[in-house]
């Protein structure tokens, strides 16, 4: 994790090779940048017509 390379042997030789993935830089993100982009209906929580029969 600090940076080493560790090598796995088999036989005395190197088979595989560990090494630490950098991290990525996270993208730049602006608070409401998205605003106005969905809506959501009046009605978005009745039942469905389609569930009538399965509502008691």
């Amino acid at each position: 994790m600090r940076g080493e390379e560790v090598a796995i042997t088999q036989d005395n030789q190197p088979v595989v090779k560990l090494v630490v993935i950098p991290k990525q830089a996270k993208p730049n993100r602006k608070t409401g940048s998205s605003k106005g982009m969905v809506g959501i209906s009046d009605d978005f929580d009745e039942p469905l017509e389609e569930f009538k029969e399965y509502r008691s």
